[in-house]
C-alpha cells in the first residue's frame, strides 16, 4: 500500500523528458499510471470504493488519523506538482480530464495559507488555457467545479478566485458575442459554414459549463440562447449541436434567477418578467418533444421534468413572488410526456438488418448507456407522479410494464408505487384497478370478433395470464400485514366489482356482462383480505348479481370462481356446499346499493334497509345457515359494518392543480397516510 501512496515516484515519472532517456513510458502506460494516480488519491481521501468489503465501517481513531495525513501529504504534494502536470498533458483529453479530478481531493483549508497562495495563479493560469482550447464536457465542467470549489467566500483566496474566474468569463461571453454576430450575418440569417458552427459550438458548451456551477445572470445569457432556441421552431433548422448546448444554458440562467426572485424583495416587473421567460421556455421544451433529433427531445424531457418538478412546490403561502412563478402542466403537456414515456423508454427499438460484426459489438457496447439513460427518463417522470406534479392516473401506464421490464425498471417502478401509496393508499389502489382494467380491456378488443359477451372471451390465453400473473404480482406488494392494507385492498375489491358489472343492466339477462373475466383477475387479492372483510365484499358482490345466474354456475364461472376465493374458509366452504343456487337480486336493488355505499352509508344498509327488504332479496341457504351456526360470527359480521363504513368508499387526494382525473372518484373524507410495504421478491419467497 506504501507503493501506492508514492505519489513523488508517479508523478517523477510522468515528469521526466522522455528525449533524456530510453526507456520512458508510452503513451498507454503514461495513461495508466495518471490512473492509478487518481484512484489511489481518492482511496487514501475517501476510502474504498463503494461496494467493496460490505457495509462501510466507521473509522476508528487511528484510521481517521491516518486518512486526515495522507490528505494533507496529497494537497502539498499535488499543489506544486497538478500546474505542471497540466500543462504537460493540456492537449490529451483522457489524461487531462483525470488529472484535473486530483484537485477535488485537496484540503482546501490547507491551501489556502499564505505559504501556498502562489500555487493559485499557476493552477488557474493552466485551467485556463485548458477552458479555452477544449470542447469536451466533462473536461469543461471539472474546470468550472475547481473554480467554485476555489471561490468559497469563507476561503482567504476567495477574492483571487473570483477576480480570475470573472475574467475568464468575459472573455468566454465575448468571443461568443463575436460568433453569433457571424453567424446571423448572413441574409438567411444563419450561417452554416461548418468551421464557424465548430467554433460556435465549442463555445457555448463553454459558457453552459460555466452557467451550471456559477451565477452569470449579469451578462444577460438568456436572451442570446432563446434567440437561438426561437430560430428552430420558426423553421429555420438549426444543427443540434448548437441547440443542446444552447438549451442547457438558458435552463442554468433561468434557475440561477428563481432563488433572486423568491428570497428577497424584487420589482413586478422582474418577476413578471422572469414569469415570461419561464412559460417561454417550457413550450420551447414541449415542441422539442416532437424534435427528428433523439439527444434534443430527451435532453428537452429531462429539463422540463425538471422544470416541472422546481415550479410546481414553489412555497407561495407567504411569498407573492413564488405564488406567481408557480406553473403546473396542461393536460396536453401530460399527455406528450406520458406518450414520450411510452415511445422512448417502453417502446421496442427496431432491429437493424444487414449488420456487420462490428456494428453488433458496438451496438452492444452502447446497450448499458442506452438503459442508463432510459432509467433516468423513467425515474424523473416517476418524480413528478410521486410529487403530484402531473395526474397519479399517468402510473397506470408505468405499472403496466412491471413484470416485461422488470429486469431494468423493476426497482424504479416499486419504489413509484411505495411512495404513492404513501401519499394515499386509497388512490394508490385505484390505480393498480385502472392498470388491470385497461389490460383487461385491450384483451378484450383483441380478441376481434366484436362480441360484448364474456362468454367469447377466453380466460386461458397468454394475455389474459399475463394480466392475472400482474395482478398477482401486485398483491404482493402489500406484504403480509393484512390490517396495515386492509383499506386498499377493500377498494380494489369495489371498484373490481363494479367494473366487472358494468353493463349488465343493458344486457337484460340475456347475456353475461362483458367484464365477467375481470372477476377471476381480482380473485388474485382476495387472499389479502381479513375474514370479516372478506364477507363485507362478499355481501357486496350480492347486490351486483343478476337473477341469470341462479343455478347457472357453469356459464357463470368467473363469478363462481370469485366467489370461492372470498369464503375460502372452512365455514364457508361446508355453507357452499350446502347450497346450488344464486340470490336473486333486481338491477334497481343494485343500483340503490351502489347509491348508497358510495354515500358512505354502509352501515345503515347493513342494518336497516336490509331486514325491510327481505321480500325482494332471496339470500341462498348458506348465508341463513352460517348465521345459525354461529351467531357469534354473525355478530362480528355485524359489527365489522359499523367499523368498516366507510371502508369501500372513495377519498380523492387534493392535488396541487385542479385537472380533472379520469378514475372514477366518490365523495368521502381523506384516507390516513402510511408507509407501504414493498417487498416482491421476499413475498414471492414464501408463496
Amino acid at each position: 500500500m506504501s507503493l501506492l501512496k508514492d505519489w513523488e515516484c508517479m508523478t517523477a515519472l510522468l515528469l521526466e523528458d522522455a528525449r533524456k532517456y530510453e526507456r520512458a513510458l508510452s503513451d498507454v502506460q503514461e495513461s495508466a499510471l495518471i490512473e492509478i494516480i487518481l484512484a489511489t488519491v481518492r482511496q487514501a481521501v475517501e476510502g474504498p470504493p463503494t461496494g467493496r468489503g460490505g457495509i462501510r465501517k466507521i473509522l476508528s481513531t487511528k484510521e481517521k488519523k491516518i486518512q486526515m495525513e495522507d490528505c494533507a501529504k496529497i494537497t502539498e504534494h499535488f499543489i506544486v506538482v497538478l500546474p505542471r502536470l497540466l500543462a504537460k498533458y493540456s492537449l490529451e483529453t483522457e489524461k487531462v480530464t483525470n488529472l484535473l479530478q486530483i484537485s477535488q481531493y485537496f484540503d482546501i483549508e490547507r491551501y489556502s495559507t499564505g505559504s501556498f497562495n502562489k500555487n493559485v495563479d499557476a493552477l488557474l493560469r493552466e485551467v485556463k488555457a485548458i477552458v479555452l482550447i477544449h470542447s469536451n464536457t466533462n473536461i469543461l465542467e471539472t474546470c468550472s467545479r475547481i473554480y467554485s470549489i476555489l471561490s468559497r467566500e469563507e476561503l482567504t483566496i476567495h477574492n483571487q478566485v473570483a477576480f480570475a474566474r470573472t475574467e475568464l468569463v468575459n472573455e468566454l461571453v465575448e468571443k461568443l458575442d463575436q460568433l453569433l454576430g457571424i453567424f446571423w450575418h448572413k441574409e438567411d440569417g444563419v450561417s452554416a459554414e461548418e468551421e464557424g458552427i465548430q467554433h460556435l459550438t465549442s463555445s457555448l458548451r463553454q459558457i453552459a459549463a460555466f452557467h451550471n456551477a456559477h451565477d452569470l445572470t449579469k451578462w444577460n445569457l438568456y436572451d442570446k440562447m432563446y434567440k437561438l432556441l426561437v430560430c428552430e421552431l420558426e423553421q429555420r433548422p438549426l444543427p443540434v449541436q448548437i441547440l443542446l448546448p444552447s438549451l442547457q444554458c438558458a435552463y442554468f440562467a433561468l434557475l440561477w434567477q428563481l432563488p433572486s426572485m423568491t428570497e428577497s424583495p424584487s420589482s413586478k416587473e422582474n418577476i413578471f418578467l422572469l414569469r415570461t421567460h419561464l412559460r417561454q421556455y417550457c413550450n420551447i421544451c414541449t415542441s422539442y418533444l416532437s424534435h427528428y433529433n433523439r439527444d434534443l427531445r430527451e435532453k428537452a424531457f429531462m429539463i422540463l421534468c425538471d422544470l416541472l418538478l422546481i415550479l410546481s412546490h414553489q412555497d407561495s403561502s407567504n411569498n407573492g413572488a413564488a405564488r406567481l412563478l408557480k406553473y403546473l402542466p396542461s393536460t396536453s403537456l401530460q399527455t406528450k410526456m406520458l406518450l414520450f414515456i411510452r415511445h422512448h423508454v417502453f417502446g421496442e427499438e427496431e432491429e437493424t438488418k444487414d449488420m456487420t460484426e462490428s456494428d453488433v459489438k458496438v451496438k452492444e457496447n452502447q446497450k448499458l448507456d442506452t438503459l442508463h439513460l432510459k432509467r433516468c427518463l423513467l425515474a424523473a417522470y416517476c418524480k413528478l407522479i410521486v410529487c403530484n406534479v402531473v395526474e397519479i392516473t399517468a402510473a397506470a401506464e408505468i405499472y403496466k410494464h412491471y413484470m416485461k421490464a422488470y429486469n431494468d425498471f423493476g426497482d424504479i417502478i416499486k419504489e413509484t408505487l411505495s411512495q404513492t401509496r404513501h401519499n394515499n393508499k386509497i388512490q394508490s389502489a385505484r390505480i393498480l384497478t385502472l392498470c388491470l382494467q385497461q389490460l383487461f380491456q385491450k384483451h378484450v378488443e383483441s380478441q376481434g370478433d366484436g362480441s360484448s359477451s364474456s362468454n367469447s372471451l377466453d380466460s386461458s390465453s397468454t394475455s389474459f395470464n399475463n394480466i392475472k400473473e400482474l395482478a398477482r404480482r401486485f398483491s404482493l406488494t402489500f406484504g403480509w400485514d393484512q390490517v396495515k392494507s386492509r383499506e386498499s385492498v377493500a377498494m380494489i375489491h369495489k371498484e373490481g366489482i363494479e367494473f366487472a358489472f358494468q353493463g349488465a343492466a343493458r344486457m337484460e339477462g340475456k347475456c353475461l356482462p362483458p367484464n365477467l373475466n375481470f372477476l377471476i383477475i381480482l380473485s388474485e387479492f382476495s387472499n389479502k383480505l381479513l375474514k370479516p372483510d372478506k364477507r363485507l365484499v362478499y355481501s357486496y358482490l350480492l347486490r351486483y348479481v343478476p337473477e341469470t345466474a341462479l343455478c347457472k354456475e357453469d356459464t357463470w364461472y368467473s363469478l363462481a370462481w370469485y366467489r370461492t376465493s372470498l369464503l375460502a374458509s372452512d365455514d364457508e366452504n361446508s355453507a357452499i356446499s350446502s347450497s346450488q343456487v344464486w340470490p336473486s337480486v333486481s338491477i334497481t336493488r343494485t343500483s340503490s346499493f351502489k347509491r348508497k355505499l358510495s354515500e358512505g352509508s354502509w352501515s345503515k344498509i347493513s342494518h336497516t334497509d336490509r331486514p325491510n327488504k327481505t321480500s325482494e332479496t332471496h339470500y341462498p341457504s348458506c348465508l341463513p345457515t352460517l348465521g345459525l351456526r354461529n351467531r357469534k360470527r354473525l355478530k362480528s359480521h355485524d359489527s365489522c359494518h359499523q367499523e368498516y363504513s366507510l371502508l369501500l368508499g372513495s377519498a380523492t387526494p387534493k392535488r396541487k392543480h385542479s385537472t380533472p382525473t379520469p378514475v372514477k372518484e366518490e365523495d368521502s373524507g381523506e384516507a390516513a397516510l402510511e408507509e407501504a410495504d414493498i417487498d416482491v421478491v421476499g413475498s414471492e419467497k414464501d408463496t
